[in-house]
């Protein structure tokens, strides 16, 4: 649990100045029991029939039944905190990039069969109940497994992976949206640079051709039921403008985990006759997640990639979140009181 404590009817607080005042009315009803006991004239028979251990678990049912009242009135005051809590989520998006630099081999064995691997290693850990897709993304994006929960369909896809040239991360972003909310009608080609989309009209501004339903935006990370977890390894050569398409998932409160895949120096690789240096394009990756509430991770080693999957997959499974908790309250306190009368019962036959 993380403090501080909220409340939402915070003037029942105030009740709680009765706590000190009881507590002065039990002293005072011993002090008056003890006079009434010194009239007897064989108080010290009574003494030896009380034992010693009783005059401290006479005081154990009262306090206990104290506290239990301080419980019921700090629930009564509709206490809110952040504490964690198994996630909603309900769906995963990996999109994974198939460029030609993920050939480079920095990362060992290279950077696709070590982001392969992490990716495989990171749906074993998965809950069973969580859907997980795949978008694979180069100089364009596609959809190479829909959301589903076989694990084996999902390896199947990813050991599919074919290598190929630039590299379309906003392309990615909103491909991976189009899964998300099928229903929105979102069209990757409408949003694509040539395809028709004037200059200085934003992505959200261009309808598809068959609008499923307005879309009103939402507060920046405010959608639990879905997540996606974007892995690269360069910089946007082509395709949708990264912020841009980071933007309509923050305006959907979807999260992007955004990995980064290799050496922040870059590596020189070539293929087929030509070569090109690959370098990490971290800031536009940090403000990815950061425009949409979420993290980035950087991995420089397979060893750390697979240490970043292992951290999301504790991130996607377990969230925090600000939740009202009368009820654990309300739950103490009855315990208390049970707890309360039944040593009452069971030292002095009696409840209290």
């Amino acid at each position: 649990m993380t403090l501080p404590v909220t409340f939402m009817w915070p003037q029942f607080l105030w009740l709680l100045l009765a706590i000190p005042l009881l507590v002065l009315v039990y002293v005072w009803l011993l002090r008056r029991k003890k006079k009434l006991a010194l009239r007897y004239a064989s108080l010290s028979i009574v003494k030896e029939a009380m034992g010693a251990g009783m005059h401290w678990r006479r005081h154990v049912p009262p306090a206990l039944f104290l506290l239990a009242i301080s419980a019921m009135l700090f629930a009564a005051s509709r206490p809110f905190a952040v504490i964690s809590l198994p996630s909603t989520q309900e769906t995963i998006i990996l999109a994974m990039d198939v460029s030609g630099s993920m050939r480079a081999t920095d990362v060992k064995p290279n950077r696709l069969v070590a982001s392969q691997e992490a990716a495989k290693a990171f749906l074993a850990e998965l809950p069973r109940n969580v859907r997980v897709g795949v978008v694979a993304f180069a100089g364009t994006a596609s959809v190479v497994q829909p959301p589903t929960l076989s694990r084996e369909d999902l390896i199947t896809a990813i050991d599919k992976f074919q290598l190929q040239r630039a590299t379309a991360i906003g392309s990615a972003i909103v491909v991976s949206l189009s899964e998300i909310f099928p229903d929105e009608g979102i069209d990757l080609a409408a949003m694509t640079y040539g395809n028709g989309r004037p200059r200085g009209i934003s992505i959200d501004q261009v309808k598809p051709k068959n609008p499923k339903k307005e879309f009103t935006p939402v507060p920046p990370g405010s959608y639990n039921s879905a997540a996606i977890i974007l892995l690269t390894d360069g910089q946007r050569t082509t395709g949708v403008d990264t912020l841009e398409a980071a933007k309509m998932a923050a305006d959907r409160g979807v999260r992007i985990y955004t990995v980064g895949v290799g050496t922040v120096e870059g590596e020189t690789i070539g293929f087929e006759g030509w070569s090109m240096r690959v370098r990490l394009d971290e800031p536009t990756l940090k403000s990815v997640a950061q425009q949409t509430q979420a993290e980035y991770f950087y991995a420089g080693t397979a060893e750390s990639l697979k240490k970043v999957y292992e951290k999301l997959s504790s991130r996607l499974t377990v969230e925090k979140k600000e939740t009202e908790i009368s009820g654990l309250l309300a739950l103490l306190a009855s315990i208390l009181a049970l707890t309360s009368a039944a040593l009452s019962l069971f030292w002095f036959n009696r409840i209290l």
